[in-house]
């Protein structure tokens, strides 16, 4: 029962991680933006937000740090994308390959520092509760945020006038343009919302889920949540569904290694990504339903007066 639990709450820590950046994605591309370097906003964040705790022992200011390298990297990107019609494509893949190199040279002198003890987080007497309380009552705050992060982004996208105009600009910034909405602006500022929970899960990575600082350690991550977007057809619930599955799977090879399933550990380490694979592909029979859910405008960029 306690591997089951251990499993359950291993599941969710992953997940968070997932959801977040996922999340943050999906506001870029509901504004029609397409951004492929969430790999790099989110290495560049986690040396940004381990270096911060490194230097103040507080987690939260790390988490900030981070925030504020993703942001900063999603801005120059906007900036480049957005006012300079850059390919989005391009732009992306150039910011996360920049992502890698700039963390790698950044973080050699934290390779081997450490972080302040960790804190034990739990909610009293629920997290006493046997099977339940190890699995779901014994996790980092930000977990929880997840959670309540989704349920405001569907409030936001689905029962706010700031969500519909956003919406609206991923539709049809042509329509949106012509009703008067700073078009640009908007997206710009979906841009930097995304990149900051980039940067958050990044962060996190660093911080919370393995305290330690080891180049490429956010190992495919951010494309993972990439593919979530897709997977999840443009849904805040179902990102955060997808998360789950996802953290499930790459938690999977630990605790089958655990239980001493003689499977070859190279296969157990590639399952989140053939899972990834094997999703997108069975989404990808129906094209209709990822066209259905799909903001119209998606990578498409914007020419005022057109």
């Amino acid at each position: 029962m306690e591997s089951y639990a251990l499993l359950i709450a291993a599941t969710l820590n992953a997940g968070t991680v997932l959801a977040i950046a996922a999340l943050g994605l999906l506001i870029n591309e509901k504004a029609g933006v397409v951004n492929l370097g969430a790999e790099g906003m989110m290495l560049c964040a986690a040396i940004a937000g381990f270096a911060c705790v490194v230097h103040t022992g507080n987690d939260w200011l790390g988490f900030a740090a981070g925030m504020g390298a993703g942001a900063l990297l999603a801005a120059i990107f906007g900036v480049l994308v957005i006012w300079l019609n850059t390919n989005q494509y391009a732009t992306g893949l150039a910011l996360s390959l920049f992502g890698v190199g700039f963390s790698a040279f950044v973080g050699i002198g934290y390779v081997q520092e450490k972080l302040p003890e960790r804190p034990n987080y739990e909610i009293p007497f629920l997290a006493d509760i046997p099977l339940l309380g190890p699995a779901f009552f014994k996790q980092h705050p930000l977990v929880y945020g997840a959670i309540l992060l989704v349920l405001a982004l569907i409030w936001f996208l689905y029962r706010s006038r700031t969500g519909l105009v956003l919406r609206a600009v991923g539709e049809s910034p042509a329509s949106a343009h012509a009703l008067g909405y700073p078009v640009r602006l908007i997206r710009l500022a979906a841009v930097v919302a995304g990149g900051a929970l980039c940067g958050l899960a990044g962060a996190y990575i660093s911080v919370s889920y393995t305290p330690l600082w080891v180049e490429g350690m956010v190992a495919g991550k951010g494309w993972i949540a990439l593919a979530l977007t897709t997977f999840a057809t443009w849904r805040p619930a179902r990102v955060l569904l997808g998360a789950y599955l996802f953290g499930g799977v790459t938690m999977l090879q630990f605790h089958l290694q655990g239980m001493g399933v003689e499977v070859p550990s190279q296969l157990l380490s590639a399952l989140p990504y053939i899972a990834t694979i094997v999703v997108l592909a069975l989404i990808s029979r129906n094209p209709t339903w990822i066209r259905v859910n799909m903001p119209a405008s998606l990578g498409k960029p914007f020419y005022p007066g057109s």
